[in-house]
């Protein structure tokens, strides 16, 4: 049998089931009940005085923290002249962090400043990233009964997928950026530096408050990006997993939908969670390095 004739077999196979699926299990209609959103929904889990009240996102920031301060412990502890496997993976992330990221963007004496703060911000968005897409007993909505205690079902989520999470970490660099440029230049001669070299009159009021409204959507570009991505494919996985199915009351839509997901799942993983993590990083990099820089 030829290779395209095993590729039309299987999708035969597969096509030829589902379509067995759909009419031996038929439908339940419609699911008006389930409510996909939900699974981003934050409801607290420890009712705390004031704005203090813990929910999931906040623990997936601590979880997150705690496990990038302890696996750079780690491996800073264990560090030998013979780099063993993991040690040679860590230095090609190092290096990615030190010279890709971080000296491509800024001058030396900026770079080896700000250095530890970018590698830190990568650093976390990365594990952050990848931790939501580890299964937890965090969906409190639909919770399962195990020896009698109620036990939240098991869902990803990642606190990066909450719009708070990136937007703090965008505040930071841009207050960080926005201070350094001032000590660099000086107030005024920050402002100056919004507006290009041989703009004047009218036009230069114009490109200041473009410039100035420029800088302001940095805290766009930096947290909105992060966000919608990570939510989106959770989102999509969440869909193609199942959450098509029962929305429609169709099961046998996810004999076509699962394997979807399956790939959406390894895509994500293996590249986004690091992409965007690396996309954040080298922004913040870019902007620092802007902030000093006596041309526009």
């Amino acid at each position: 049998m030829s290779k395209r004739a095993k590729i039309y077999t299987i999708v035969g196979v597969y096509l030829g089931g589902l379509i067995l699926l759909v009419v031996a299990a038929g439908s339940s209609g419609k699911n008006d009940e389930y409510q996909p959103q939900n699974e981003f929904k934050l409801d607290p889990w420890i009712n705390l005085p004031g704005p203090f009240d813990i929910n999931k996102a906040v623990a997936y920031v601590i979880v997150a923290a705690a496990v990038t301060v302890f696996a750079m412990v780690y491996v800073a502890r264990r560090m030998q002249d013979r780099p063993n496997r993991v040690q040679t993976l860590v230095e090609t992330v190092f290096n990615v962090m030190r010279d890709t990221i971080t000296r491509n963007n800024m001058d030396a004496s900026m770079a080896a400043k700000w250095f530890p703060f970018i590698a830190t911000l990568f650093l976390f968005i990365w594990i952050s990233n990848l931790i939501g897409y580890i299964p937890m007993p965090t969906n409190t909505e639909h919770p399962f009964t195990l020896f009698g205690l109620s036990i939240p079902s098991f869902a990803i989520y990642a606190a990066t997928a909450n719009l708070s999470v990136p937007l703090a970490l965008a505040l930071v660099v841009f207050i960080a950026f926005t201070v350094e440029g001032v000590r660099a230049k000086g107030p005024l001669g920050y402002l100056k530096g919004l507006i290009p070299k041989g703009v004047t009159g009218g036009m230069a009021v114009f490109i200041f408050i473009l410039e100035l409204f420029s800088n302001l959507l940095r805290l766009i570009s930096l947290s909105v990006r992060l966000f919608a991505n990570i939510l989106a494919g959770h989102l999509i996985i969440l869909f193609m997993a199942g959450g098509v199915a029962v929305l429609l009351g169709i099961p046998a839509v996810a004999w076509l939908t699962l394997p979807l997901a399956v790939i959406l799942f390894i895509f994500e993983v293996g590249l986004v969670a690091t992409l965007q993590a690396f996309i954040f990083a080298t922004l913040a990099s870019i902007y620092f390095g802007d902030a000093v820089s006596h041309d526009h």
